[in-house]
This record gives C-alpha cells, structure tokens and sequence, in this order.
C-alpha cells in the first residue's frame, strides 16, 4: 500500500498536533506543512522533518488529503480550493461561518468525490463510544462544558468555540429535528459571548439544556442524559461512564433499588483516533464518521442559538 501524501494547513497551537499525528503514522507521509507566520511553518517542519510552505496553493497536486486547521474565516476558501482539485479534507470545527459556505463544501466534495470530514474531536472519546447497548430514546439532557480563559479560539464566540462540540453530540444521539431554541449569554473578557446557556426543544419531545463558558476558573467536560430506564453520566474530561439503572426488589416500600455501573475508560488519543478514521475513509471510500453535512448540521444549531443570544 502507497503512503497517502498528506500535508497540514495552519499549524498554530492545535495545527502542530495534526502534524504530529500525520508523521507518526506508518502508512502516511506529511508532504508538508503551511503557516502565513513562515518561521512557524519553518519551525514545525524541522521537528517533523518535512517542508515548510507559505502558501498552501503550493501543495495542490502534490497530496492526497489535508487537514485544514485555520481560522474559521479561511476554512471555506482554503478548503474549497482542495477540494476541487479532488484532495481530501479534515477541516477543524466549526466547518464554515456560514451554511451557503458549508452547502458549497459538502456539493464540491461530492462532485470530486473526496471525503470530507469535520473535526468535532469528542466523537472520539472513548465515554461516547462506549454509550453503544446503553442509549435508548433520551428525553432529557443537561451538557456542562467549562474552561479557564484562554486568549486562542476568540475569533469566534463560546457556542462556536465551545458549545458546538455538545450541540454536535447531542444532535448525533437525539436524532430529531429542532423546534424551538431559547438561549442566554454575555460578552464578559471579549467583545463575543464568553458564557452561554440554550435549552433545545426537539420535535421527538427531548430537551436538551446546555451551558458553555471560556471564563471558569476549572475545566469541565460533563453531559447527563436520562432516558425511561436510566440515568447515565458521560465524564469527557475524566473518560469515565455511569450508569444508574432500576434494579430488582425495593430499597424501601415503593422505592426500587437502583443498580449503579460506573466504568473508567483509560487513556486514549481522540485526535489520533479522528485523524485515523479519516485516513481509513480515504483509504476504503466509506463516509467518514463526522460528515459535512453533520458539521452543518451543528452550525445551523450554533447559528440559531446566536440569533436566540440576539445576534444577527
């Protein structure tokens, strides 16, 4: 098997670690890396012993995918330019800032037939994935995901940066449309939301109430979903499953036991992991679990929570 020739496209904080991944794999060669900070791209190509590029235009024809880890107002520009030269993407959430730009992507992958896949990482925690057998139908959820300040990702505000990764999650294993959103939130260290809350009616009864926030003084990455037989926690963070379900007998008259499965997932590398599958779509043709139209589907949420905050 051929090495697919890869390159990644911004490689600031999270960009150097898509490069890292790349290089590491047996069956893949990093062509090249691209910064508009040359000493940047310099840098993390003499760590990683491939190219640097100024300009990612240079890199077309010469490989296979990319990763597009740039600010989000380049992603449909840059990605649209790979694509139509038929190179695979894994581009960074959020896909675009618009859905005429995500609607554009997803058509241009499908008329060059590349895969193109949205990064939301969580996807790739081992707690969702071990949700398979234990989810049935929710119909209630409650998404806590808080961080300290953090001077990167403000090109964008709290939903975009920080929501959209449960608004993604949520809308996976709700499986409904939205019919009604109601949100809140402040601009409190940047002139964009830095804390937020949305409550998410779906048209299958399920509410989904979500918090998001860049100014706490500890991180936290905690979803809660109850469902007709069980309450279960998802612990992001600290990779760790529980479920709590009815048991057998009472504890007390009219009061059932409660049987309480609480599981330690270990260590795991999500982006590994996501770049992997990326690879494995490349490679066999099959979709790629994160697709364009679920990174629209996220942002169509994200943005009608914006206009909810009151933003045009």
């Amino acid at each position: 098997m051929s090495a697919l020739r890869t390159a990644v496209i911004g490689v600031g904080y999270l960009g150097n670690f898509h490069a890292q991944k790349y290089a590491s794999l047996s069956d893949v060669e990093l062509v090249g890396v691209v910064d508009s900070n040359p000493a940047r791209a310099a840098e993390i190509a003499a760590a990683l012993g491939t190219t640097p590029f100024s300009d990612y235009r240079e890199l077309i024809g010469r490989v296979d995918a990319v990763s597009i880890v740039v600010p989000t107002q380049h992603h449909h520009e840059v990605a649209r330019d790979f694509l139509a030269a038929g190179v695979h993407v894994l581009i960074e959430k959020p896909i675009t800032v618009t859905i005429e730009e995500a609607d554009d992507l997803i058509t241009l992958a499908e008329q060059h037939r590349a895969v193109f896949q949205v990064g939301h990482l969580e996807r790739f925690n081992p707690v969702l994935m071990a949700l398979d057998g234990v989810l049935q139908q929710p119909l209630f959820i409650e998404s806590v995901r808080i961080a300290p300040f953090k001077p990167r990702g403000t090109d964008v505000n709290v939903v975009l940066d920080l929501m959209i990764h449960d608004i993604d999650i949520i809308q996976h294993i709700v499986k409904s449309p939205v019919e009604r959103i109601d949100a809140i939130g402040s601009p409190v260290f940047t002139g964009e939301e830095d804390i937020a809350n949305a409550r998410i009616l779906f048209k299958n009864g399920c509410v989904a109430n979500v918090t998001a926030s860049r100014i706490s003084l500890k991180s936290e990455r905690k979803m809660r979903i109850f469902q007709r037989d069980a309450y279960i926690t998802l612990d992001f963070q600290n990779r760790k499953l529980l479920v709590a379900r009815k048991g057998n007998g009472e504890l007390f008259p009219g009061v059932p036991n409660v049987k309480v499965d609480e599981r330690e997932l270990g260590e795991a590398d999500a982006l590994r992991s996501e770049i992997e599958s990326f690879i494995a779509a490349v490679r066999t043709g099959n979709p790629p679990e994160v697709s364009g139209h679920d990174g629209r589907m996220a942002l169509e949420t994200a943005l009608k929570i914006n206009q909810a905050l009151g933003r045009k």
